[in-house]
């Protein structure tokens, strides 16, 4: 049986898979590399190093420099996909016939090339991109990024067209399986990779709750300052805020609060250890479009999982959480939950859910079809 190939070309470096997007990277190239498939990974290299580790999954790996200069600001494409575009790389993919996967609308620059006509060429659309970044312009405090945000939207909304020129466009969520499917007639449900094999909680009772998550993002500085301000403030509860680069303002408002800590910039095994013994992880989010991995990773690793509406809504996990939707009633359910035991048999329902929708091996073998 002849060896298959895949080109994929990824938005970033997949190594260290230390947040949302690279993560689903990272662990979809190790799901491939496993189920036999031969990987020819295509890097774009922007502040992360150079990774060997990612020679054990790739038979070949590339990296190309992103190109940051502002004048592309100005550019009639959106700036995360025209700064990412290489004649190098788009030489490599001619030397072939193998199916390209793109990672991202971010690395779609060359998609749009007649070069590429008749080629096997997938899309994994990591979120409605341009919903994503006017929610990131409705939370910045720049007036200059709010401004990059907002031009940046209208151009992800017009090249999103783009995609029609895909073999297959991989929705990451049911909800924007959905909005896709009105625009789009090739778009199919490939759920999130991610590192967790099988559902791995302790029962029992944390002394805790947990929020973690990327914290220079915006929408997640946001969740945090509402949580610090809002939820927890003056609350017997105590809460760990954890996660890479907090902003000062988030720093100022813990440290107005005795029972918040912040724990800026620590490994992914230590944040994966809060999880696991956190009695509560609490995430609520202002952005409601791709799926949240904190939320896989949360449910299957940690105990209560205490969310607002746009975290779950139409992702199939709603069973699984605990909802509320204002500083009340999310005050109020910290306060139920933290006394609450988790019981054996909340794992099993966890089980039943989890494991076949948003298992790695489903998502595979959905992926092994298409290409």
């Amino acid at each position: 049986m002849t060896a298959k190939y895949l080109h994929i070309v990824s938005f970033d470096v997949p190594f260290p898979p230390n947040y949302g997007g690279v993560i689903d990277v990272f662990y979809k190239i190790k799901a491939l590399h496993e189920a036999g498939v031969k990987i020819i990974l295509h890097c774009f290299e922007y502040g992360r190093e150079e990774a060997r580790e990612l020679e054990t999954y790739c038979e070949q790996v590339f990296y190309y420099k992103r190109q940051m200069n502002r004048s592309l600001l100005f550019h009639t494409l959106p700036y995360i996909v025209v700064s990412r575009r290489s004649e190098v790389l788009m030489e490599r993919l001619l030397n072939d016939q193998h199916p390209i996967l793109f990672e991202g609308l971010h690395s779609c620059y060359h998609l749009n090339d007649i070069r590429l006509r008749g080629r096997i060429c997938l899309v994994r659309n990591h979120n409605i991109e341009h919903d994503y970044y006017n929610s990131l312009a409705q939370v910045e405090k720049s007036v200059f990024r709010k401004m990059y945000f907002k031009r940046e939207a209208v151009k992800l909304r017009a090249f999103e067209k783009v995609m029609t020129l895909a073999s297959s466009v991989l929705a990451i969520s049911r909800a924007d399986e959905e909005t896709l499917k009105k625009r789009y007639s090739n778009v199919q449900l490939v759920s999130a990779f991610h590192p967790n094999g099988q559902v791995s909680i302790c029962t029992g009772q944390g002394n805790f709750a947990l929020y973690h998550g990327n914290l220079e993002v915006g929408e997640n500085n946001e969740a945090a300052i509402y949580l610090a301000t809002q939820v927890f403030s003056d609350s017997n509860v105590p809460l760990i805020v954890a996660g890479k680069n907090p902003s000062a303002e988030l720093v100022d408002a813990i440290s107005k609060q005795k029972n918040i800590t912040l724990q800026g910039n620590i490994l992914t095994n230590e944040i994966d250890v809060l999880i696991r013994e956190a009695q509560i992880n609490v995430l609520p989010t202002f952005q409601a479009t791709g799926i949240k991995l904190k939320l896989l990773a949360a449910l299957f690793n940690g105990r209560h999982c205490l969310v607002n509406s746009p975290m779950v809504s139409n992702t199939g996990l709603e069973t699984l959480c605990s909802i509320a939707d204002t500083p009340v009633s999310m005050r109020a359910e910290v306060d139920r939950l933290f006394n609450l035991s988790f019981e054996p048999g909340a794992i099993i329902r966890r089980e039943q859910v989890l494991c076949p929708a948003f298992s790695n091996r489903e998502s595979l073998q959905k992926l092994l079809k298409l290409i």
